[in-house]
């Protein structure tokens, strides 16, 4: 197979069941700029007649917002009407295939955690060295509605590539191909 140069994350979609409040939300604790939206996506709409194909024929109507992070990275927003968003108390589906969480980059990631907190959202878990001996911390959150938001230090390069890492008092257990 031939190489392949690496390409770049476009964007990440979340439903929301409220999608002024996530605008806003996002906006006051990720510094993200709404470029886009909200706009009203109808099955019915010749705008939009891209939608029953992409969400089924159970979809008729949604609100859609896009949101620009400092990377470029976009968050796609997205408000089901009809049907509406089901909101779930196992929010964390990690045994379905398909995105469970997304991840930011942050140098205070305990200051982040409290003010996701602070905002409504919570903690999944209390924020943790990632490696013994590495300047790294993450910590698991989420957003008033749910959505599960990791929090790292460092970025994900620095993070995961050349391991084991010093510093690990157990070298971790690898997979390889046979």
């Amino acid at each position: 197979m031939p190489a392949v140069p690496p390409l770049a994350l476009n964007h990440v979609g979340l439903t929301v069941p409220d999608i002024f409040a996530a605008i806003d939300w996002y906006g006051r604790l990720f510094g993200v700029t709404c470029i886009m939206g909200p706009r009203v996506l109808e099955a019915a709409a010749k705008a939009t007649h891209e939608t029953p194909g992409i969400f089924g024929p159970r979809f008729r109507k949604a609100y859609q917002a896009h949101l620009l992070l400092a990377n470029g990275v976009g968050l796609e927003l997205f408000q089901f009407v009809e049907p509406p968003v089901e909101m779930t108390d196992d929010n964390m589906p990690y045994w379905r295939r398909g995105p469970f969480h997304i991840a930011l980059t942050h140098p205070d990631v305990d200051g982040l955690a409290d003010r996701i907190v602070a905002a409504g959202g919570r903690k999944r878990i209390e924020p943790a060295d990632f490696v013994p001996g590495r300047p790294w911390r993450l910590c698991y959150c989420e957003d008033p509605w749910g959505t599960v938001i990791e929090i790292m230090s460092a970025s994900y390069a620095e993070m995961f590539s050349n391991w084991p890492q010093p510093g690990q008092i157990e070298p971790p257990v690898m997979l390889w191909r046979t």
